[in-house]
């Protein structure tokens, strides 16, 4: 091996540092978590085991937006957020899946999982995002066509999916038959194959960043990705993979001595799962912030938007079949204070990506639902 190749293999090493702490993280857990934590009763080893799994679970987030940065240089908009997006998702929907499959009593998991994506998403991490933006940058313009196509379809899909069993009469509970079943698969799967259609194709540019007015922000920079360490698409995209696969793993056994830790503090079990979504979601999370504080709100907005639809469009068939597979019944139906958050969530949302810029304000509103959410939480 020449010296200049074995240059670039030890920078490449030196680099991703962080996968092999989250593989390595993975296997240990996976070999000798149950025994640490079944064992709850010192809390120094509970502590530690949560800084642990915390600190490398943060670490790999921040090298997958790096990663997903790369890819967006390569493929272009929307391509980078997109690839980006399902990958997390993808992510969510082994997790939920996997505990389906084990066989445990869960039949309001993917109801809760996708409520919680929703809120976080269009709430938390819209709200940061704008918030951090409009502070950098005092307005943001962003293509308004393509933030409207986002909401055109979360909105039906949200409402048809997780309030409509609320009000139908086949099932006693907030259930589907198994007619209205297969017509939520065949429309969800459906309408996100046409979106992507409609979003790597045929309207492509409706979700590219608009050019910038004369006169914006002088601290925009012209070079929107500097810094970055360019290697081939396919080498991002298989690195992407790996960073997020240990993830399934991290977030499962974290979830253990966050769950301790809240029955602990007698604090609601709803609030582990909160923050096992905050965790996965962190890349993303960490993507929008960084696209808005370079200005590329857009960019932003493909993601966040992006994570929600997903999560409804691919989670609701995904976790119907396996459930028609295993005879797992599911629980789609909010409860009705969830359809209180939900409904207001997606006004403000419709009414915040109504005029192509915004300001903090905007920010600050969607801070204000999230924490409003994560109040009822503990109510």
């Amino acid at each position: 091996m020449s010296a200049v190749a074995l240059s670039d293999v030890t920078r490449t090493l030196r680099l991703e540092k962080a996968l092999m702490a989250s593989m390595l993280s993975a296997v240990i857990f996976a070999s000798y978590g149950k025994h640490w934590l079944d064992d709850v009763t010192h809390i120094a080893t509970v502590g530690f085991l949560f800084v642990w799994l915390f600190a490398v679970i943060m670490w790999s987030a921040f090298a997958v937006v790096r990663h997903a940065d790369n890819l967006a240089v390569r493929l272009g908009e929307p391509y980078g957020t997109l690839v980006l997006t399902l990958a997390v998702i993808s992510i969510e929907i082994m997790m939920i899946s996997a505990v389906m499959v084990t066989g445990a009593d869960k039949p309001t998991l993917a109801r809760d999982t996708m409520y919680a994506v929703i809120m976080i998403a269009l709430n938390g991490m819209v709200g940061i995002s704008l918030l951090l933006g409009g502070l950098r940058h005092r307005e943001q313009q962003y293509n308004l066509q393509g933030a409207n196509a986002f909401l055109a379809v979360i909105v039906p899909l949200a409402i048809l999916g997780l309030v409509l069993p609320n009000y139908t009469r086949a099932t006693a509970d907030p259930s589907f038959s198994a007619g209205q079943s297969i017509f939520m698969i065949t429309l969800s799967i459906g309408i996100y194959g046409v979106f992507l259609g409609i979003q790597t194709v045929r309207h492509r540019g409706d979700f590219l960043q608009p050019q910038l007015d004369l006169g914006t922000d002088p601290g925009t920079s012209g070079d929107e990705h500097g810094g970055l360490n360019l290697h081939s698409s396919t080498y991002h995209a298989v690195m992407l993979v790996l960073y997020l696969l240990p993830l399934v793993v991290l977030a499962e056994k974290l979830a253990l001595p966050v769950d301790h830790g809240i029955a602990a503090l007698g604090f609601p079990d709803a609030l582990g799962g909160f923050l096992v979504a905050i965790l996965i979601l962190s890349p993303e999370a960490l993507g929008g912030a960084k696209a808005a504080l370079r200005n590329q709100l857009q960019r932003s907005i493909n993601i966040l938007l992006g994570s929600v639809l997903a999560t409804i469009s691919l989670t609701i068939p995904a976790v119907l079949i396996i459930g028609r597979v295993t005879g797992e019944h599911i629980v789609l139906g909010l409860t009705d204070k969830e359809i209180v958050m939900l409904m207001a969530t997606l006004l403000v949302s419709i009414l915040t990506f109504a005029s192509g810029r915004t300001n903090v304000l905007q920010g600050a509103v969607h801070l204000l639902l999230f924490l409003a959410y994560v109040m009822l939480i503990f109510d």
